[in-house]
């Protein structure tokens, strides 16, 4: 029994976990990261129950519920609380965790007993064409910064690409003559890209005017330029720099949306929807694993309730 209790230690099993996704489920770091934030706050919650648990054979029902209610209550330093969603990317987690021990054959609870709590539904923010058009209008291309930030906020628009996608990009990986290139998305996910005449005009304007021959399709201009590494890979923009650089322009084009890089992946797949895309074609494009994701854009671009709506709103 005691050689049992050893083995299924909880922070032994989560390591062994983080080690599955990493090499069997092909994870991004962020994804990894996150999954270990996540299930150490379990560890955490775990180590300090009373008496202390330290064995996944002990979770029972009771103990979720206590871990929820830990969740729920949950204040840092600052006085700052767990979104209602965010205390449920805890328990998918650990969902995941428990289903990731039942399938190497150690006793646990059912992954299904971990219920997730009602979320509060946020409302989808993406941008009009007016306001796309000011938005991408905000770059002064007299300079290398500008036009680089130009480039970026047309492919962004054009492509809706999620920004961890973009940031991995290199100069060769798009083909600006058939104006499309392949990407590898969340989950290993391979799919097609394609850009409209603008975004290829002004990331060929873009690469044109660049002097170096290093490989990522959009570098930083600024910071240490000491360690060189091939390609010049110490040159490529951060998933963070390129959040910095929307919200910059969105500030500049005071536009009354607060919108980020997701944020205009949001408007190219509504912009499309509303045009009369099908939503399948739209799910393949925003490479989507299932398609209950990309409903979320039919609540807000329905084009029969619009007419329906203008129709026969205030005719009584």
């Amino acid at each position: 029994m005691s050689q049992n209790i050893y083995v299924n230690r909880l922070p032994d099993l989560v390591e062994k976990f983080l080690e599955y996704l990493e090499i069997e489920r092909n994870c991004s770091r962020l994804t990894i990261r996150n999954y270990r934030h996540y299930l150490n706050r379990f560890v955490g919650f775990a180590h300090n129950y009373t008496p202390p648990l330290d064995n996944a054979q002990l979770i029972t029902t009771d103990i979720i519920r206590s871990y929820r209610l830990f969740l729920s209550r949950y204040s840092d330093d600052k006085g700052m609380v767990l979104m209602r969603i965010t205390q449920n990317y805890h328990l998918i987690a650990l969902r995941a965790f428990l289903r990731f021990l039942i399938k190497t054959d150690v006793k646990t609870l059912n992954p299904e007993k971990v219920e997730l709590g009602k979320a509060e539904s946020r409302s989808l923010k993406f941008l009009n064409l007016e306001q796309v058009s000011r938005l991408l209008n905000m770059p002064e291309i007299s300079t290398p910064q500008g036009f680089r930030d130009k480039a970026i906020l047309e492919l962004l628009f054009s492509t809706g690409l999620r920004v961890s996608e973009l940031v991995k990009l290199n100069r060769d990986s798009i083909n600006l003559d058939r104006k499309e290139f392949g990407v590898i998305g969340k989950g290993g996910r391979s799919r097609v890209v394609f850009i409209s005449d603008s975004a290829a005009n002004w990331i060929e304007r873009y690469l044109t005017d660049r002097s170096d021959d290093f490989q990522p399709l959009f570098i930083r201009y600024s910071g240490k330029k000491s360690s060189e590494e091939p390609g010049g890979n110490q040159f490529r923009l951060t998933v963070r720099t390129v959040q910095r650089i929307v919200e910059k322009y969105v500030k500049k084009a005071r536009l009354p949306i607060k919108i980020t890089p997701h944020g205009l992946r949001h408007t190219f797949a509504t912009d499309l929807l509303s045009s009369g895309a099908d939503l399948r074609a739209i799910q393949e494009m925003l490479g989507h694993k299932n398609i209950s994701t990309t409903q979320i854009y039919t609540h807000v671009t329905n084009p029969q309730l619009r007419e329906i709506h203008k129709k026969f709103h205030g005719k009584g």
